[in-house]
């Protein structure tokens, strides 16, 4: 069984996507520390002018885990979301097949980021066709930090292999893996080039832009970016 485990992003680049589709389950680490400026409440879209961030606000404190983390509804950002996806995508090709079921998801109230964003991941999964399950690491309550904490989880939803994202290089101890006879394999995503608006490529931006642009061809053009297995 394959599982893998990551922060609840918001609208996530291609390769997260990528990694829940190679899993039998997605764990969302929910239950560790918010961190300011990344890519838990921020992404980026396109637009003419090249790529453009699109940004949740939160009532930013420290400490503060994901799953606490609550929406700052000062602003009106869900406004400005919807307006910038609805300019920067209106032309694309594909707007209309999901535009109708993103809106409500832009209506509704929401008090906290990981709610959100999770809804946001289910409704895009659902999109792409990835029927890969998601929980919570918060419903596991495992009171264990870093590496020891993902072998953990591993093990208590009986993993053989945890598939890590390729930045896990630099951070990830395997000796808590090996002790319970978990392998280990590194995510290696090269990004795909495809079709989009306003001139040319930029990689890495939110799956949106490649659902708007792609359709339905967007799970085979997210799946042909898979290289061989580096299994540690």
């Amino acid at each position: 069984m394959i599982v893998s485990i990551h922060q609840p992003n918001f609208l996530p680049w291609l390769g997260f996507f990528e990694k829940v589709d190679r899993s039998d389950l997605f764990i969302l680490l929910d239950d560790v520390q918010f961190e300011k400026n990344d890519w838990q409440n921020r992404n980026r879209i396109k637009g003419p002018s090249g790529a453009q961030w699109l940004t949740v606000p939160v009532r930013h404190r420290y400490p503060q885990i994901i799953a606490e983390t609550q929406i700052d509804p000062s602003s009106d950002w869900r406004r400005k979301h919807w307006n910038a996806i609805v300019s920067n995508y209106r032309k694309a090709g594909y707007f209309d097949n999901y535009a109708p079921q993103l809106e409500p998801i832009y209506r509704q109230e929401w008090e906290r980021l990981a709610d959100f964003n999770v809804d946001l991941l289910k409704q895009t999964l659902g999109w792409l066709g990835i029927a890969t399950p998601l929980r919570r690491a918060s419903e596991f309550n495992v009171n264990r930090t870093s590496s020891e904490r993902l072998a953990v989880l591993c093990e208590a939803t009986g993993a053989d292999m945890y598939l890590a994202g390729a930045g896990g290089h630099g951070y990830l101890d395997i000796t808590p893996f090996e002790t319970r006879n978990i392998r280990v394999e590194f995510q290696e995503y090269t990004h795909p080039v495809y079709p989009q608006l306003f001139g040319a490529f930029v990689s890495h931006l939110s799956i949106l832009d490649l659902l708007m642009n792609c359709g339905e061809r967007s799970l085979f053009i997210l799946r042909g970016a898979h290289q061989p297995e580096n299994p540690v």
